[in-house]
């Protein structure tokens, strides 16, 4: 009599997490980065599911990995299952009655800290068993795949079942550390200055066109596709360079002089929107309301200090189901820009 194999243990959700990263990434690296763990515990999380499955989900290469047809053809189940988890977790999400517990945010890394680190001590003053995540860089995190709660971002998200609200717009300008701008004095030329600038890959970008566009042949002291990288080289003296009017603030920089006839002839010059964007499942949820609200409510005292004015009710858009929700929007100029890539420019985390 034939002996029946031995019951496979259930796959656990972790094992479905790992599977869809890895179906979604072009390396072993990339994928364990989008778990949050390091690659060799990636690997042999992966060589433990192959072996549980008694088959070849990856064939891996010099050039990374590739999705084999049974990988393939798992791929819409452990999607579904995916679908149903997040679903489970957006209704879990509605059981929350006090403001605890982790909130996670993606940003720009400037804004994280000319706009969000300063806020965290009244918001956690407020709500002591609030707990903050920030993660500032040029990663794209999925809201839609909670990889987040709450995002900053200076491109406008067009899709996807997502609440949005314009906080504001503000200006950038030319920057330089207060001795190099004294030393300076007055440009009358764009080539006059040593100037900092992106790199190639964000040759693309509006504020690297902007800067090509004024210099024509000159080529920048430094480049860099990092703004945090540019703000450093900024800092140190080593040119001037397009930054945000408030992240210039925040890190000591100054305007540079410029001559009436710069001034007018630089047309187009670069400015940034920021929008505030969460998953519709989660924006009355208190730990994310939390954080939302005082975010929302800087935005409209800076606009209001700026301009001297009443602030403009303008509409806070719900994407996903034509819905539009009326709730209060601030006009006019803010404090940040963006940094990374999205959209075409220098921008924050989709």
């Amino acid at each position: 009599m034939q002996r029946k194999p031995p019951p496979r243990e259930p796959l656990a959700w972790d094992d479905v997490r790992l599977f869809l990263a890895l179906c979604r990434a072009r390396t072993l690296g990339s994928a364990a980065a989008a778990l949050g763990v390091d690659a060799s515990t990636m690997s042999r999380r992966l060589s433990g599911l192959e072996e549980a499955l008694a088959t070849t989900l990856f064939d891996r290469g010099r050039d990374g990995i590739r999705a084999t047809k049974a990988a393939e053809d798992l791929r819409p189940a452990a999607e579904e299952i995916e679908d149903a988890m997040l679903r489970f977790a957006a209704a879990t999400d509605g059981l929350e009655r006090e403001v605890a517990g982790r909130v996670r945010m993606t940003c720009p890394p400037d804004a994280a800290e000319v706009l969000v680190v300063p806020l965290l001590g009244e918001l956690l003053a407020k709500h002591p068993k609030l707990r903050v995540e920030l993660d500032p860089g040029e990663a794209v995190r999925d809201l839609a795949r909670r990889e987040a709660d709450l995002a900053l971002r200076t491109v406008r998200p067009r899709s996807g079942d997502l609440i949005v609200v314009r906080l504001g717009e503000v200006r950038w300008i030319v920057a330089a550390t207060p001795a190099l701008a004294r030393r300076l004095g007055t440009l009358r030329a764009w080539a006059e200055a040593p100037w900092v600038g992106c790199g190639e890959r964000l040759a693309h970008v509006a504020a690297a066109r902007w800067l090509a566009a004024q210099l024509r042949d000159e080529e920048p002291a430094v480049r860099s596709d990092s703004f945090r990288v540019q703000l450093a080289a900024i800092a140190e003296g080593l040119g001037v360079g397009l930054v945000p009017a408030p992240t210039a603030r925040h890190f000591g920089l100054v305007p540079v002089t410029l001559s009436a006839a710069l001034r007018k002839d630089s047309k187009d010059w670069p400015s940034d929107e920021l929008f505030l964007v969460t998953h519709r499942a989660l924006r009355e949820v208190p730990r994310v309301r939390a954080l939302w609200e005082l975010l929302v409510a800087r935005a409209r005292m800076d606009v209001a200090r700026a301009t001297g004015a009443s602030i403009t009710i303008r509409r806070e858009l719900a994407f996903g189901h034509g819905e539009v929700a009326e709730r209060p929007r601030p006009a006019g100029d803010l404090w940040m820009g963006g940094v990374g890539v999205d959209g075409g420019r220098c921008a924050a985390e989709r």
